[in-house]
């Protein structure tokens, strides 16, 4: 029905050769391939020449969204009109790609490297201390039996030179611990930053739920569990309805504040075996621990009647927002060989109740 393409780029744009053989040819051949779909799907559509259509047409075929094709056959087979406002509503929002998710890794790397080497550090500096304080402790009893010594010895003057000597060892060993001390204040202090900086990373700013990053992590540990325990585990994918349009009439900052409330809403049903995060955009996934699809779907269903028996209104002019609703998809974790298919079945959930109307929840 459509394929991907894999393109190279021409070294200076044009191809010396243009045989089927010659990688210039193939190239070129390819190029101009992508871009006959892309004109192809705008013409049939009857689709403006713009810039945020050839995006989408391009993240489509081009292989590089691989489920927007999917989701534009699909309605092209079933005989469906894609229309600009369909095009709008689906055109992909920001998402973490590869490189992201590389410069995420490094990061986590760098923080544990650098908590490793703090709590080296101070495990250096208090050993320090300790021996520091023993040896001035020592060293100050024997500056008390030499002051003692030299007011009766007749080598008084020589040993009140030592006896000199060694209170200012003593006085610089002091100084020395003190400094030690306060080093060791500050590795805590730093290590402390370093804790919050690394809870601030896992903190989606706008919501206050866990971001993705977050939520994969939390993902990992409840597998293992489930698994150990042999308990149900069902993962949702839940997309804001027409929040595009809600962008467009009323402006990002009232798009903030729906997205906050559908946060809100979802974030009541989260506790110790539900995780409710933001994965991105207008999407938040979440992840039932000891649930059915069936009943994780029922908790979801209750939050979305919850949010649509609201009306909202634009805060900055007054203006009614009216009803805010989501869709979602439930499937089961262990229903899938790993992870990312489970979360790939949610979704293609989350596209049929998208497809059957919106405001629902459907199950994989």
């Amino acid at each position: 029905m459509f394929k991907f393409l894999n393109r190279s780029a021409d070294a200076d744009g044009e191809a010396e050769s243009t045989g089927p053989s010659s990688p210039h040819g193939a190239a070129h051949a390819a190029r101009r391939d992508l871009l006959e779909q892309i004109s192809d799907f705008l013409l049939r559509h009857e689709l403006e020449v713009t810039s945020e259509n050839l995006v989408f047409a391009h993240a489509a075929w081009s292989g590089a969204i691989p489920r927007l094709a999917q989701r534009i056959t699909e309605r092209e087979c079933a005989g469906e009109r894609i229309t600009q406002a369909w095009v709008d509503e689906n055109t992909p929002v920001e998402k973490s790609d590869d490189s992201l998710a590389d410069q995420q890794a490094e990061l986590d790397r760098l923080m544990t490297r650098l908590d490793t080497s703090i709590s080296s550090f101070a495990a250096t500096t208090s050993k320090a201390s300790n021996a520091t304080n023993a040896y001035g402790d020592s060293l100050e009893q024997h500056v008390g039996a030499i002051s003692q010594v030299a007011s009766s010895a007749p080598t008084a003057e020589m040993v009140a030179s030592l006896a000199g000597i060694a209170k200012a060892m003593l006085e610089r060993t002091r100084q020395v611990e003190h400094e030690m001390t306060r080093s060791a204040q500050e590795a805590e202090t730093l290590r402390q930053s370093l804790d919050r900086a690394r809870r601030d990373a896992e903190i989606d700013h706008l919501t206050g739920l866990p971001n993705r990053r977050a939520f994969e992590a939390v993902l990992e540990q409840e597998i293992r569990e489930a698994q150990a325990e042999i308990d149900n585990l069902s993962v949702a994918i839940c997309d804001i309805d027409h929040f595009k349009r809600v962008n467009d009439t009323h402006g990002h900052d009232t798009g903030d504040r729906i997205i906050q409330a559908v946060a809100q809403v979802l974030g009541r049903i989260s506790g110790d075996r539900c995780h409710v995060a933001r994965h991105g955009g207008e999407e938040f996934v979440v992840l039932f621990r000891g649930k059915s699809v069936t009943e994780a779907a029922a908790i979801l269903d209750d939050a979305r009647e919850s949010l649509a028996a609201r009306n909202f209104i634009n805060r900055q002019n007054d203006e009614p927002i009216g009803q805010v609703t989501f869709s979602g998809g439930v499937a089961n974790i262990f229903a899938h060989p790993d992870p990312r298919e489970a979360l790939r079945a949610a979704d293609e959930a989350l596209y049929r109740a998208k497809s059957e109307g919106r405001n629902r929840i459907c199950r994989s």
